[in-house]
């Protein structure tokens, strides 16, 4: 079993608190990622996790076993739980083949040498990287010198492995090329994943789960798709997505116990619990919103401000008649001229409605869910 457990986890350096009361749990076979921007303590959580850092407060439990205990001060060394890390940097052995540096951990744990030469090939097959063997790390490229680190870290066969910004110095192309391999890897060798990275598009693809982190807390922990489409708050709506997400301010007020929301947008109307504020923030999708070159039916008048083609899609920013500037996100090319008179809409199901002051996202039914929910108890 390789369940992780942190509770309560209070990590400071000198007088600075870099992480407060960080609490989850890592099922067996999941892969996590831990995201968020520079300094917000991801980081210091993996390597607490590994053993590299020692918390002041709080416990560790992996498989059952505690393996750290701040107020106790009880540590288990690194080497004693069962795990393998992946670096940033590659960190090879620069005069070992690339073969010697995958067996390495199996010469150090004193595997028997017939043993060890099977077991590197495989993860040299895995990896893809099993015609590279006789070869030392200058000769290989980045890509290739990442694929070895990582090999030689599944080769122990670890119930856990953690990866700390693997692909960052790797160039657009070898990064999505490494994605796949990471992804296939994980559903290959159903090992438990700890994988820290600033980058959105790597946490939404490649995770089971993610915790967002700032400021040394967690924001929010919950799968790919809610942490996209339902952010807990707006500092984790402006984080995750690219392009980011439209927010507009509105006036809000209860009536009859409905949210009605008063913006550049329109009225808009949600069922939901009662708020105290008399502000909201409604969070619009760029891939949501859907523009016509003539008037429909709720349509929102507006003219293009500009456009941003990327080729396999295209983001154009629109201007409402009150100067608030809207960017949509189409699919393909889908270029407009500057000034063109257009018409938008999109389905308000998927907007979300923040609390103006606190920021937190307002659970809320739209109207169209309601009207079913209304229908069901009359049936």
């Amino acid at each position: 079993m390789s369940r992780i457990e942190l509770k309560q986890i209070n990590k400071y350096f000198g007088n600075n608190q870099v992480l407060k009361n960080i609490n989850f749990v890592i099922e067996d076979g999941d892969f996590l990622t831990l995201l968020g921007p520079s300094g917000c303590g991801k980081t210091t959580t993996l390597r607490i996790i590994t053993g590299l850092e020692d918390p002041e407060e709080g416990i560790v439990t992996i498989g059952g076993k505690e393996v750290v205990n701040g107020e106790n001060r009880h540590y288990v060394p690194s080497a004693k739980r069962d795990l393998s890390l992946v670096f940033q940097s590659y960190a090879l052995w620069p005069h070992m083949t690339v073969f010697d540096n995958v067996a390495f951990g199996l010469t150090v744990k004193k595997v028997p040498r017939a043993q060890i030469r099977p077991k590197v090939e495989a993860a040299l097959k895995k990896l893809k990287i099993f015609d590279y063997q006789d070869r030392f790390p200058s000769e290989l490229s980045g890509g290739q010198q990442q694929r070895v680190s990582i090999a030689r870290a599944i080769v122990t066969e670890p119930k856990i492995l953690l990866l700390d910004e693997p692909l960052s110095n790797l160039d657009s192309k070898l990064r999505l090329e490494m994605r796949a391999e990471l992804k296939r890897l994980h559903q290959e060798l159903n090992t438990t994943i700890i994988y820290v990275t600033h980058d959105q598009v790597e946490a939404l693809t490649l995770s089971t789960k993610i915790a967002v982190f700032f400021n040394g807390e967690i924001a929010q922990l919950d799968e790919p798709r809610n942490i996209y489409r339902k952010p807990a708050s707006l500092q984790v709506a402006e984080f995750v997505g690219n392009p980011q997400i439209n927010l507009i301010q509105a006036a809000a007020g209860m009536q009859e116990g409905l949210l009605v929301t008063e913006s550049s947008l329109g009225s808009i109307t949600f069922s939901c619990r009662e708020i105290q504020s008399d502000r909201v923030v409604l969070a619009v999708y760029p891939e949501d919103i859907q523009m016509y070159e003539q008037p429909v039916k709720n349509g929102i008048a507006c003219k293009v401000f500009s456009v941003l083609p990327a080729g396999s899609e295209t983001l154009t920013q629109l201007e409402l008649e009150d100067g608030t500037i809207l960017l949509a996100k189409t699919m393909g090319e889908c270029v407009h001229p500057i000034g063109l008179p257009l018409w938008i809409s999109f389905p308000s199901e998927q907007i979300n409605v923040y609390e103006g002051q606190s920021g937190q996202l307002i659970p809320h039914v739209t109207n169209k869910e309601r009207s079913a929910s209304l229908s069901l108890s009359v049936l």
